[in-house]
């Protein structure tokens, strides 16, 4: 089965985000991929769009947040680019008020976790917001952190404006939030484009153990084979690590004709009948996790 690639670009508002992407798919054309863009803004009218060059797939997310208000919008179109466009990578360019944990939440659908190949974080920072940070409200700044953490590579934008002092500044306390991450200074957004490629997941069996640079945040999908025991899966998610964030998958019990939806955020676990057979596939978005001890868990139900 073919996989696709997709990449999150994230960063707070008037980081630079779009002319990154545009960037980006000047890259990609010359390399020959096959490439979709989905543009998720708050707003009900689309002005980044009109960036993008002609015959390349957009799908548009307008009025609300991917973390919460169109989360089910989000799975329809990503379902449609790969069921008409079949792309070999798939950008995703949010809104500046996405938190990275939630964006990832809303791609990795369980319908298809099996065809995307999710490849990690690109955080762009504008360096002169990076440092007046503080003067926002609090949870902007956590906001900003948070892109920052969980980016598997971070582009700080508009270096021009920065001087010296301020760029050691900067990528010092970007190291010391992300030490993992390589951190790239830059203006309008020219960075060398192989380090995008090298953001290589790792896959085995069944399974896609995404791994970006050995980040903190990660992905794990599972299939299962057969029904369980709905006892057992309750014992298994008592003993999960409290830095499981997400669960989302279908899951199906002996006797029961149809699976289950199951949701599970920060420890609380939430199931939901279906009238359907469905494919019993389950993400899990973690920090700092040892997958195969998962994996293990979920072979012996």
């Amino acid at each position: 089965m073919k996989q696709t690639d997709i990449y999150v670009l994230s960063g707070f508002l008037g980081s630079g985000k779009t002319t990154l992407l545009k960037e980006i798919l000047k890259k990609e054309k010359e390399i020959g991929r096959k490439v979709a863009v989905l543009m998720n803004e708050l707003g009900k009218v689309s002005i980044d769009s009109n960036e993008i060059e002609e015959g390349i797939p957009l799908k548009e997310l307008l009025g609300g947040c991917v973390c919460c208000t169109i989360q089910d919008e989000v799975e329809a179109q990503i379902q449609t680019l790969l069921v008409e466009e079949k792309p070999d990578v798939i950008y995703f360019e949010t809104t500046g008020a996405a938190h990275p944990v939630e964006t990832i939440d809303g791609i990795l659908s369980p319908i298809f976790a099996d065809r995307l190949r999710f490849k990690g974080i690109v955080t762009v920072i504008n360096g002169k917001q990076w440092l007046e940070r503080f003067t926002l409200n609090a949870p902007i700044q956590q906001l900003i952190i948070e892109q920052a953490r969980h980016a598997s590579l971070l582009i700080v934008n508009k270096e021009d404006q920065l001087t010296e002092a301020e760029k050691a500044k900067i990528s010092f306390e970007l190291q010391a939030i992300s030490p993992n991450a390589f951190t790239l200074l830059t203006t309008f957004s020219k960075f060398p484009f192989e380090k995008l490629l090298e953001m290589e997941s790792q896959v085995y069996e069944d399974i896609q153990k995404t791994s970006v640079h050995k980040l903190h945040l990660n992905t794990f999908v599972y299939t299962f084979k057969k029904t369980i025991a709905a006892d057992q899966f309750e014992v298994f998610l008592r003993e999960l690590p409290d830095t499981i964030y997400r669960i989302k998958g279908y899951v199906q019990f002996h006797q029961a004709k149809y699976p289950d939806l199951f949701q599970y955020s920060y420890g609380m676990p939430l199931f939901m009948k279906e009238e359907m057979k469905m494919p019993l596939n389950m993400v899990f978005i973690g920090e700092n996790i040892d997958w195969k001890q998962v994996e293990d868990g979920l072979n012996q139900l």
